[in-house]
């Protein structure tokens, strides 16, 4: 796991009115924990407080398929995952807005693959976040507003040490890692996949329990 410098991850910089995306050491820990344990792509939602939504405090994978660029959540792990954060008291603007992915290179700038996704899965919900986090740490985070006059925001991105953390957890990073993170062979038939009748991120909660087997991101 590389160590973090005490600089500005994003090349965004601050100002009193831009808003910024903060990670909690413990969720930051655990994002580099992940992108470090393999050579691929690795996607999860982020989880943040009822009264900061855009201080996030765990980062929490799904099953998935993944290869260096692309990840392919499954559909009923969504919806399990949906359904314990509903059983937690979160709401989904607490654990369906915020997308993040690493890259393993060193550019963490968006695929055309990264901005479909980000426009068709979350294009549904009020707003949402696309985070991506490159391998050299530099981070791209970009705050979309999907109703009324319709906006995009560049986020500068920190680490917030100015709150009480957890510590690091890594058996049971370990675990989640083994359990929800599977390479997969990229092949000309999954590069061929029609994306147009993949759904969005609410609707699958709504129809995954109808047999859906697969979503992906």
């Amino acid at each position: 796991m590389k160590q973090m410098e005490n600089k500005m991850i994003s090349k965004w910089q601050a100002d009193d009115t831009r808003p910024v995306l903060r990670f909690s050491p413990y969720a930051w820990a655990k994002l580099l924990y992940f992108r470090d344990k393999g050579r691929t792509e690795i996607g999860g939602f982020g989880i943040t407080e009822t009264n900061d939504l855009l201080y996030i405090t765990d980062f929490i994978t799904v099953k998935q398929n993944v290869t260096s660029i692309s990840v392919s959540f499954d559909d009923n792990a969504v919806a399990d995952f949906f359904e314990a954060q509903v059983d937690f008291g979160r709401k989904p603007q607490q654990f369906a807005r915020i997308w993040c992915h690493t890259h393993p290179g060193d550019s963490p700038e968006p695929s055309l693959t990264d901005e479909d996704t980000f426009k068709r899965v979350f294009g549904h919900c009020d707003w949402a976040v696309m985070f991506v986090l490159a391998q050299d740490d530099s981070a791209y985070a970009r705050l979309s507003f999907n109703t009324g006059p319709k906006a995009q925001i560049m986020l500068p991105v920190r680490v917030d040490y100015s709150k009480e953390f957890n510590g690091t957890e890594l058996p049971i990073w370990e675990k989640d890692f083994k359990e929800n993170i599977q390479p997969i062979v990229f092949t000309t038939a999954a590069a061929g996949l029609d994306k147009s009748k993949q759904l969005s991120l609410l609707q699958l909660y709504v129809v995954s329990k109808n047999g859906t087997k697969e979503v992906h991101f």
